[in-house]
């Protein structure tokens, strides 16, 4: 049984891109665990053996001991012939398409890698390049970049990747995130997996953690939304799950997320999952807690944000966030927090993952490829763009910046361009706390990619 209740709508391209984003957003350079390892997914469907994480990826090649932060710390300048490398983000376009911290927060990791080995020993410039969310400034830049003779393009986030240009003139293209269904299959790496991967995650964590046969899905009534919904519905199909959609305005009242979430309840779902971020997140939860709803709920990671928990407390008990890794006290996490503190003109100890927003995906970008950079040279592997994308596409041993997650570009055939198939989870735990869920740590979203 499928169905769609609908209340009021509105939409905008910035709501768009922010929706098709919400299920993916990662930021892994504070996961694994206190000693920088992380083991296997215990969940019946998460990370198999053979992709299981060991140590971390920060390099330990030098030898130091593991309280005197990471090996990359005492590398010295880069010695090698400058690499240039062009950077690709939507800034300043209309309808609030406006995305400056993507690449504010990848230029401190650049900063960090100039100071610090470089990429592969090779001294960064950055030649940047600004889209306005069409296809013509998309394009300009492509001309533009191809232009001045980058060797590697990276992709904050472009809605119209002009992969023509840049696949004529041989630069390869590494973006974090997957938006277009172009994107999927194009002559591309994308180090996270978008809305296809991230909601059959969600797909198997209801089917295989929490037992669903029934799931009610929550989220307002826009394109974005409607798209990312899609992607869940496809994976519940493929699982024989059945579901519903009850879907509301980008705005809602405390009383109008009550109505929804009185609607989703009826349907007796065994899961509800909200696609609803930022102020609904807040109203979700409140809504489900005054009407004594128990149904557990999964939500991404942007409605574990500490000042979300903060303002709901334990209302947030029995939510699930998709795509959250675990918050430990490791270097990586220490290094994430140095080099945003300033950026975001903040105190270091106020600097959080979930605080990070959309800039944190240009972040974990940039210094797992520092990190990959890395383990070429140690393995006598000269460093061009050409080679950093074989590098990236055929290695099965490299995981985004912190450990917990595997990559594995195109494994599975459908996705090509797609590096990253498994997500880690997290829930409320009382008192404030969000924590792993218990005998889970990474879902694999493999067996329901539609």
């Amino acid at each position: 049984m499928k169905r769609s209740m609908t209340g009021g709508s509105r939409g905008s391209r910035a709501r768009i891109l922010a929706a098709l984003m919400a299920g993916s957003l990662i930021v892994a350079a504070c996961g694994g665990d206190d000693d920088g390892a992380s083991g296997g997914a215990d969940s019946t469907k998460g990370t198999p053996a053979s992709d299981a994480p060991g140590d971390s990826a920060a390099p330990t090649d030098s030898g130091a001991p593991a309280d005197s932060g990471l090996a990359s710390d005492a590398l010295p300048a880069p010695t090698g012939e400058e690499i240039v490398i062009g950077l690709v983000n939507t800034e300043g376009g209309a309808g609030g398409l406006d995305f400056p911290d993507i690449r504010r927060f990848l230029e401190a990791g650049v900063g960090y890698s100039n100071e610090h080995g470089g990429l592969g020993n090779r001294p960064i410039k950055i030649e940047s390049c600004v889209v306005k969310g069409d296809p013509e400034t998309s394009q300009a830049c492509a001309q533009e970049l191809v232009g001045k003779g980058v060797e590697l393009v990276v992709i904050g986030l472009d809605l119209f990747i002009d992969y023509k240009t840049y696949e004529a003139a041989g630069v390869p293209v590494i973006g974090v995130l997957p938006i277009m269904p172009m994107d999927y299959t194009a002559n591309a790496l994308f180090l996270t997996g978008g809305n296809a991967t991230s909601q059959a995650a969600t797909a198997v964590f209801a089917q295989d953690v929490l037992n669903a046969t029934k799931v009610a899905i929550i989220h307002a009534d826009n394109p974005g939304a409607n798209s990312t919904a899609a992607g869940l519905e496809a994976s519940l199909d493929v699982a024989g799950i059945e579901w519903t959609a009850v879907k509301g305005g980008n705005d809602e009242t405390d009383a109008g997320f009550q109505g929804l979430m009185r609607q989703a309840a009826d349907f007796g779902p065994d899961v509800m999952v909200s696609l609803y971020s930022d102020a609904g997140c807040i109203g979700t939860m409140r809504a489900r807690a005054s009407l004594g709803i128990e149904t557990p709920v999964v939500t991404t990671s942007i409605c574990a944000d500490a000042d979300v928990i903060a303002a709901v407390g334990d209302d947030a008990t029995g939510w699930y966030f998709a795509g959250l890794p675990q918050d430990s006290d490791t270097p990586e996490r220490a290094l994430l927090a140095k080099l945003l503190a300033p950026v975001m003109e903040i105190p270091e100890e106020e600097v959080t993952p979930t605080g990070l927003g959309l800039g944190g995906l240009g972040y974990t970008m940039w210094m797992s490829l520092y990190d990959y950079g890395q383990k070429m040279v140690a393995a006598g592997t000269e460093l061009t763009g050409a080679s950093l994308f074989d590098f990236l596409k055929s290695s099965t041993d490299l995981f985004l910046f912190g450990g917990q997650t595997p990559i594995a570009c195109g494994s599975e055939p459908k996705y090509p361009a797609v590096c990253s198939f498994v997500f880690p989870f997290a829930m409320y735990k009382g008192d404030g706390v969000v924590g792993p869920v218990d005998g889970v740590e990474l879902v694999d979203s493999r067996p329901l990619l539609p």
